[in-house]
């Protein structure tokens, strides 16, 4: 099966290059900046499950891609989805399937208006990965998973030939049944996150070491979590408690790439993983929101960051 993997950044690039590693026909869509890089020096990661070192890996650009791929890896940040979709529209054919990797739910609903809701799965991915200064991609830990599933929770013939594809390819694989309960699951834990760190602007270690901080990080859990109940995915016991042991575990350094990113003056997912959320709320809730004033302040940042004249990366 023919994969395009949209763009070569830490996300595609990993994923991407496990899979090009493994003997799969992969091509990356990049832009031309990325495409020389990659002609010039390679794609090459590091991590302590094993470096790689691919020269000259398949590339393309989106004027030119002339026929259909079979599957489209979709990896971009929320705020690149558009412009994502627009540089794979001559890559999508009857028989083409759109695995997004993107956290929350929103996407979804973008990429089935565009493509119909027959070609796009549901997936997620569990990874800290990021580009150095010199376009090499850094695995920042031993996570490295991808799980996807056919968002009616059956197990469909394209879904087989998929999962032979991903399988044995470097990096943890699976198919969900209830691949929706997953992301759903996932969104909860990293709105989370993302709301209480970037509010605290600290990792999970020094909130907890503040007054009031434990009180903080599992009342935005709660909350999250109350929205997912809202639309039948409440967090199953073995994710919430999870989740509950490391938003109460003294002395963590995890934080939300989100927090990165908004310490370094980048653009950020601040409607897709918060905003969404808040918006999917149904049940009224009592007292103040700990949710919405996350989303206040991230939307301020935005507002501060478009008045300087910054632009998304």
């Amino acid at each position: 099966m023919r994969i395009l993997v949209v763009g070569a950044g830490a996300i595609g690039g990993y994923f991407g290059g496990r899979l090009l590693d493994a003997g799969r026909d992969v091509t990356f869509l990049v832009r031309e900046r990325r495409a020389e890089r990659l002609a010039q020096c390679g794609l090459k990661l590091r991590s302590a499950l094993g470096d790689l070192v691919l020269e000259c890996p398949p590339t393309i650009l989106s004027k030119d891609i002339a026929e259909p791929f079979d599957i489209i890896l979709l990896s971009c940040k929320a705020y690149d989805l558009e412009g994502a979709i627009e540089s794979v529209k001559n890559a999508v054919g009857p028989d083409t399937v759109v695995v997004p990797l993107l956290n929350g739910m929103r996407h979804l609903d973008v990429l089935d208006a565009h493509f119909g809701a027959d070609k796009v799965l549901g997936g997620q991915c569990v990874i800290a990965a990021t580009l150095d200064a010199e376009g090499e991609i850094v695995h920042l830990n031993k996570l490295h998973s991808m799980t996807i599933g056919e968002r009616s929770g059956e197990r469909t013939s394209r879904i087989e030939a998929i999962a032979a594809q991903f399988d044995g390819a470097g990096f943890e694989f699976q198919v969900s049944a209830d691949i929706l309960q997953s992301m759903w699951e996932k969104w909860v834990f990293l709105a989370t996150l993302a709301s209480g760190t970037c509010l605290m602007r600290a990792p999970i270690g020094d909130i907890l070491a503040a007054p009031g901080g434990e009180a903080l990080l599992l009342g935005l859990f709660d909350e999250c979590s109350a929205v997912a109940a809202d639309n039948g995915h409440a967090p199953g016991e073995r994710s919430a408690a999870g989740a509950r042991t490391t938003f109460t575990e003294k002395g963590s350094l995890l934080t939300a790439s989100m927090l990165r990113d908004l310490e370094n003056n980048a653009a950020i997912e601040a409607d897709h993983i918060v905003g969404d959320l808040l918006a999917r709320r149904k049940t009224e809730r009592e007292g103040a929101s700990l949710l919405a004033a996350a989303c206040t302040h991230l939307k301020a940042y935005e507002a501060r960051r478009a008045r300087t004249g910054q632009k998304a990366d």
